[in-house]
Order: C-alpha cells, then structure tokens, then sequence
C-alpha cells in the first residue's frame, strides 16, 4: 500500500482505480472527470505526511475560547466543534494569533458537505475523460503555458529531472493551467469537513497542516484558498502534502503555490515527483498492439517484463516495432480488450503517486506526450458503453460475490480485488479474462 501522498482530493469516479496530488492513497478516492478547459480541482490520493511530535498543554495553561462564537455561523454543534478544536491545535503547536486569524469570519459550509455527499455518482468512461484531458483546447493552451514558462519550466527540468512537458501536463489537468485554482476558504471547508465526522480525523489532520501553513508565513489565512476539498494552488496540493513537498524555488523565503506566479508550484510539483523516483528519459507508457489470441491474464500489473520479451510475445508499437528497452513494464487495459493497451513503465507508478486513478495518469501522461508533439491515442475505444453507475458497481461487486468470485468487499470502487474477481469470473466462463467490469458483464451476472 503506497504512503499518502500529494495533491489534490481523489474524487470519486467510477472506472478509474484511485489517485495525488492530495487525499491520502490509503484511502484512496478517485478522481472527479473534469470537463475540458474547467477542471474541477483535485484531491490527490498521494499524502505523504511527515510525523509530527504532539506537545502537550499543562494542566495549568488550559486557555478559554480562542475564537468569539460571533464569527462561527448559527450551528451550535460546529461551534461546540470549534471549541474542542481548538485546544487539540494548541496542543500540536498552534498559536492563538493563528487560529484566532484563521477562523476569523469562518462559517459552517452546508455546500461543502453537499459536494462530498455526491462525489460517488460522478462518473466517466475512460475514453470521456481522455477526450477532456488531451482535447486539442487543452493541447494548445498546454503549449500556449509551455512556450509562456518556458525559461522557469527549463530551469526547474534542470534541477529536478522531470521533464517540463510533465509538468505542464499536471497543472493543465489540475487547474487548467491555473484559470481554475479553486475559490473556497481553504480553513473553512476543511473545518466543516472535519466536523462532519464521514473523514473527520484525515480532515482534521488537514486543517492542523493548513494552520502550519499559515503559522509559517507561507500565505494569510484569506488567500489559502483551494478546491472544496482542500487542494491547494495551481497544482492542487493538500495541506499535508505542502509541507512535505513545496519548495521555494523564486528565492523568496515563502512556497507561495496560490500566487499568479506560478514558479513555486511548478516546482513543488517537479519536487514531489522526483521524491518518488521519477526516471528522466522514461516514459509513462507507450500505446502498443496486442497480437491475436494475446492471453489477457498477462495484463496484469504484476506482470512485468522488458520491452523486448513482450515483443517475443508479439507486443509491439503502433509501428510494428518493439518498443525500446525503457526497463520493465507491464500491459495495462483500462477499458478491457476492446480498447487501447499499454505498455507502462516505472513512471506510470509515480504520477500514481499524485493521483491513483488510472485514468488520471494516462491523462497526464498522454497529455504531456501530445504537448510535446506526440499523435493522439490511435486505437479505438468501445464507445457503445456506458460507465456503471455507483449502485452498479456494488450490485457487480455483491453479484461477484454471491457467485463465487468473493471481491473481498462492496465499496462500489473497481480496484485490484474486484478485477481479479472479474477475472476468475470470465475464466469460468470462457470468456476473454480481461478483468474489465462492463455493463454487457452486469447484466450477464444478473
């Protein structure tokens, strides 16, 4: 299980495994599918979160209220919340100035809580979202900031090693190259989130980094604003991953990630992926052929072999040709045999580490592969379908069960279990083992 990680909230999706820039991948939700050129922001699924010593108040220190229930909204409930709040962030070195500045005119968010209630319905094929995240609007305004940025973007290519077409490729999905940073008060959504009790203690340890944050100096309480969710800047950062990952690269003595500069979150964003391995020269994936009668159980992340042995196998470009010896990859195939395959490689896992859903970093990497000139995806998707809705994907996953094929829980998430149930599933009954959990599958368990 990888360790939290970065950026931005996984939003809930229904193909797509699970994702970073944000929320914790240990609990990793997935990413919400943005419309083209208006992203919402995401929630990564890639915290990693340094640990913290926690002093604790003396007996003879307790304090009285720190912030006048005048500035906390007509909720008893959330101000009772605010209360015991705030002695467990001066427990963890929080100043009273600081929260006393930070929940100043800070209300309880109804519309805050209506939007985490809803994320699990929000659902896109894998093609849907392709057509969004390397629209040709999105491929030329991502070279547009590319040609703007180049000199910084080079600049920070040299010193992390990640090429600048990646990182153009994550702020154009993350904020649509920064047009779309997100207008909520960053301390009040992750207040009222944290008092809501679904996440309350992964929000609470959101909020305590938020105010850290502004402890520090790196931004006032007013300007730390994000998505509903908490994802911060350009790039969507969470506050846990901020303080592990941003980096001042202008010099000034602040990670300032909200400025319309964008230098520090570009970088900060080199820094994260660098911090999880990022091989420079590597690919993500490259789009490959499966030749006739390809035994799908070997698409299988597990399954990994150089470039020139899947070539033995008859995997090869969309040239015809092996696929040069960028180390070993696996074969992926997001939407079943009837659609595009890959051969991914180490860099594939990394950008996970910013967001864990497959879709996500196929996006990334096929929208970074068309700023740099690259075609778009050649193969055909089946786009006959439609995704499963959220109470389709538990009746598969109870239907899986109930037949045999345990999917070791109902969560409504397609992820490794389920697909392997898929799997064992289709191999009983002779049908293609490409673990892709279709609507055409559903109906045939009903």
């Amino acid at each position: 299980m990888r360790l939290k990680s970065v950026c931005a909230v996984a939003f809930a999706t229904a193909l797509v495994g699970t994702s970073v820039g944000a929320l914790g991948s240990t609990q990793s939700l997935r990413p919400v599918l943005r419309p083209a050129e208006a992203p919402a922001p995401v929630v990564s699924d890639v915290t990693v979160v340094a640990s913290a010593i926690r002093p604790k108040l003396r007996p003879d220190r307790a304090v009285a209220p720190l912030i006048p229930a005048t500035q906390i909204a007509s909720n008893p409930g959330f101000e009772r919340w605010i209360r015991g709040f705030e002695q467990r962030a001066r427990a963890q070195g929080i100043r009273a100035s600081t929260l006393q500045a930070a929940f100043r005119g800070v209300q309880y968010d109804p519309d805050v809580i209506r939007r985490d209630r809803n994320q699990s319905e929000f659902t896109k094929t894998i093609w849907e979202y392709l057509d969004s995240a390397a629209s040709d609007t999105r491929v030329r305004n991502g070279k547009d900031a590319l040609r703007k940025h180049r000199r910084k973007l080079e600049a920070i290519e040299a010193r992390y090693g990640v090429e600048k077409e990646v990182v153009v490729a994550v702020w154009g999905l993350e904020s649509a190259y920064g047009e779309y940073r997100g207008k909520n008060d960053i301390i009040q959504s992750l207040a009222t989130l944290a008092y809501d009790g679904r996440r309350g203690a992964f929000f609470e340890e959101q909020l305590i980094a938020a105010l850290k944050i502004l402890q520090n100096g790196d931004t006032s309480p007013r300007n730390m604003t994000g998505s509903w969710a908490g994802a911060m800047g350009h790039t969507q950062f969470i506050p846990t991953s901020y303080l592990a990952y941003a980096v001042d690269f202008t010099g000034d003595g602040r990670r300032d990630i909200w400025a319309d500069d964008p230098s520090d979150a570009l970088a900060s964003t080199a820094a994260y992926l660098k911090r999880f391995g990022w091989v420079k020269g590597q690919p993500w994936g490259v789009e490959v052929q499966l030749p006739r009668g390809f035994n799908y159980a070997q698409a299988n992340r597990k399954v990994t072999k150089t470039p020139g042995q899947w070539a033995q196998l008859g995997v090869v470009d969309m040239r015809g040709r092996a696929v040069p010896n960028y180390g070993r990859a696996s074969i992926l195939l997001p939407a079943g045999g009837q659609g595009a395959a890959f051969m991914i490689f180490k860099n594939f896992s990394v950008i996970e580490r910013y967001n864990t859903a497959d879709a996500y970093v196929i996006g990334v990497g096929h929208l970074s592969d068309r700023i740099k000139g690259g075609p778009a995806i050649q193969a055909s998707w089946p786009r006959g379908d439609r995704a499963l809705t959220f109470s389709e994907r538990k009746e598969l996953q109870q239907r899986l069960t109930r037949a045999g094929f345990s999917t070791q829980g109902v969560d409504g998430r397609i992820g490794p279990k389920t697909i392997a149930a898929v799997r064992a599933y289709q191999r009983n009954q002779g049908l293609v083992q490409d673990g892709y959990a279709s609507l055409s599958l559903l109906k045939r368990l009903r």
